[in-house]
């Protein structure tokens, strides 16, 4: 039985609070609200833009206006403070302009396609910063460079000053370890210190994307806001808790 099927007698108005008091919420003057659970539920399950149209029976405009209202809220849900062990990574998704009819500066790419370039260029790829600590609380950003005053911008407000930042050694992680007198370690997994955890937490990231067969750059956010809602919330992700997070009215 797929998750978020084990709630199928609770009807939508049972999750909803009247209309007026969706004002100033994401889903304020969305339509067809007899759907919205069942819209909810082809978030839970991952289904892409045009299978969740199909499946709540709505046209796919519908379907993408849908998923970043529903998703507005998880966007900005992301760790505030990590402590202890924290362990932070880049990776690098390429790039994509998906959905967008006018492109500025480079032909169309095929959904799915490859750089022009070899390696991470910033010109190809997306720079996503994750930091997670061993509590499993998470957070990533999309970075504009690798550069030290980039991360030291990132990471100041984010790591409690008596944590260990581990990472694999590059140097940017290091001038902000030491500009903010934190301890700093190169991952030595026979010493404990390692960062197999996010970039465990990156492998699922991105076996979870592939289905989407490229996600548009300006809509990034919005997708690892929906996975870290996945990873945080695991089984109690279900229809219901989507739709309530979606309006505000549950703490995520």
């Amino acid at each position: 039985m797929e998750r978020g099927h084990r709630h199928e007698a609770l009807h939508v108005q049972d999750v909803q609070p009247p209309f007026n008091a969706l004002t100033g919420t994401p889903l304020a003057h969305l339509h067809k609200r007899e759907k919205w659970l069942e819209y909810a539920r082809a978030i839970v399950d991952g289904l892409t833009l045009r299978k969740a149209a199909t499946r709540v029976g709505v046209h796919l405009e519908t379907s993408f206006r849908w998923r970043h209202r529903f998703l507005a809220t998880s966007k900005t849900t992301k760790a505030k403070r990590l402590s202890g062990i924290v362990e932070a990574d880049e990776t690098f998704i390429l790039k994509s302009a998906k959905g967008s009819r006018r492109l500025v500066g480079r032909a169309p790419r095929k959904r799915g396609g490859k750089p022009k370039k070899t390696g991470t260029s910033p010109d190809d790829y997306d720079i996503v910063l994750i930091a997670r600590d061993r509590s499993g609380a998470t957070t990533d950003h999309i970075l504009y460079d690798l550069t030290a005053p980039t991360t030291v911008e990132v990471l100041k407000p984010l790591i409690a000053k008596d944590a260990v930042l581990v990472s694999d050694g590059r140097k940017t992680y290091a001038a902000f370890a030491h500009a903010e007198n934190i301890t700093s370690r190169g991952e030595h997994v026979y010493r404990g210190f390692h960062i197999q955890n996010v970039n465990a937490y990156t492998s699922r990231l991105k076996a979870w994307l592939q289905p989407f067969r490229g996600v548009a750059s300006w809509h990034l956010s919005s997708y690892l806001g929906w996975r870290r809602s996945v990873e945080r919330l695991s089984e109690t992700f279900t229809p219901e808790r989507c739709l309530q997070t979606a309006y505000g009215s549950m703490s995520t």
